[in-house]
């Protein structure tokens, strides 16, 4: 199980950190704006307003009857304000949630000692109307919405809605430039763990990941040369060690004809050995370059490795495997054949399955036995050079421990994935994806 699944990365959750930190700090700043700034203004502004309609009140009923008429039109004309003295036509009582409306009604409240309540009736707009006392009498006086205009609430919805995406913006852009060098490192890294020579990175950007990058480059060519050099060193030991094995040959060739069968028998096998361990070493040293891709048919292939593997009469199923792949042929040739030999020789004599499935993104071939199988703690620990299990270490069963170290070599150098698993009922499948390339 990957422990990194399911978890963002690094990138959406310094994104997501950033924006919420930038949507807190622009919803504080809206809030102290609001409060220590705007709040005051309209306090004012409804003191001023409720100054000009009780003095308009007292105004209109303090002129004489017929200059009342032409105070109207001027309060109309001026301010915006309705005067209407006839109060025959009761208002509708409907709430409202204005703020501004409610700091109005608390400075009439306040200037005519009564409680006043403004009111509103819906025309073309909203109008607000309060009822009051002057005179002697009750004066209606009344204005449009539009005369305060003013929507506090729509503005603070707009900054801060324009803060939050400008902040997400800025916050992704910046965990961009931070996390895309990781990201970079973190896939050259990864190379590095699948025995294959890194790529150099950009010495770009910040200084800290400009060092990070030069760091990684000296480090990746020193892989490189390792890498270069294990290959050479291999191929140069398994070479120089075949004159000396063909010179040992011929010379147990020459042995007087009254030499011990027996020991002439042993020698023979001791040099089988050590030839096919020159091999194998020979094969793990190609197996650290990858191969050119081309057209494979798995069906042709298995078929013809199949008989030359279970020559020993081991019986091998082949199952769903008309399929075609892009790979190296050598190389998935060298796998399949390693993983069959294997099955084979653990098999205990019993039928071998390979069968083959295909999905959107990737091959998977599957050898099957029903062999003794593998310990759970050992499944990966096989794929090491030399390492064999203990039941294995017989010359009659047991090969040299470089089979699976091969395979998976050849495996990661292709960019395949093998993997052991244990089968539902005893055995063993070795599992090989080799995935599609992207469309």
């Amino acid at each position: 199980m990957n422990p990194g699944r399911g978890r963002a990365g690094l990138a959406a959750q310094t994104t997501r950190t950033l924006a919420i930190a930038f949507a807190i700090f622009i919803a504080i700043a809206l809030a102290a704006v609001a409060w220590f700034l705007l709040v005051p203004m309209a306090r004012h502004s409804a003191e001023d307003l409720a100054a000009l309609m009780t003095l308009s009140a007292q105004t209109w009923t303090e002129l004489p009857p017929d200059t009342r008429s032409a105070f109207e039109d001027e309060l109309v004309d001026k301010h915006n304000l309705w005067l209407q003295a006839d109060m025959s036509e009761p208002l509708p009582v409907h709430a409202h949630y204005y703020p501004y409306i409610r700091l109005l009604e608390g400075a009439l409240s306040r200037r005519t000692g009564q409680k006043i309540h403004v009111k509103i009736t819906e025309w073309e707009e909203n109008w607000f109307w309060a009822e009051l006392p002057a005179g002697g009498r009750t004066i209606r006086i009344g204005f449009p919405q539009s005369r305060i205009s003013v929507q506090l609430p729509l503005a603070g919805a707009v900054v801060l809605l324009a803060g939050i995406v400008l902040s997400w913006l800025t916050a992704h852009l910046l965990a961009r430039r931070i996390t895309g060098p990781l990201a970079q490192l973190a896939q050259a890294t990864a190379s590095v763990g699948q025995s294959e020579a890194p790529g150099l990175l950009p010495e770009t950007g910040p200084h800290e990941l400009a060092n990070l990058a030069r760091s990684f480059n000296r480090m990746a060519q020193e892989v490189r040369e390792l890498l270069a050099n294990r290959t050479t060193l291999l191929a140069g030991i398994s070479h120089d060690l075949r004159s000396p094995l063909a010179r040992m040959r011929v010379a147990l060739e020459m042995l007087p004809a009254d030499t011990d069968p027996k020991l002439s028998a042993r020698l023979q096998n001791d040099l089988e050995e050590m030839n096919r361990l020159i091999g194998s070493f020979l094969e793990l040293a190609r197996g650290l370059q990858r191969e050119e891709a081309q057209d494979v048919d798995l069906q042709q292939m298995i078929e013809r490795l199949a008989p030359d593997v279970g020559a020993g009469g081991t019986q091998i199923e082949i199952r769903d495997c008309r399929c075609h792949v892009r790979a190296g042929a050598m190389a998935l040739r060298r796998v399949l054949c390693n993983l069959i030999e294997n099955a084979v020789r653990y098999g205990e004599g019993k039928a071998v399955e390979i069968l083959c499935s295909e999905a959107a993104d990737a091959v998977r071939i599957a050898v099957l036995d029903r062999g003794p199988g593998i310990p759970d703690d050992q499944m990966e620990a096989v794929f090491r050079p030399f390492h064999r299990l203990e039941g294995s270490r017989s010359k009659a069963t047991g090969g040299s421990g470089l089979g699976l170290a091969i395979a998976r070599q050849l495996a990661h150098a292709n960019g395949w994935r093998l993997s052991l698993h244990r089968r539902e009922g005893g055995g063993l499948e070795a599992r090989l994806e080799l995935p599609r390339p992207a469309q």
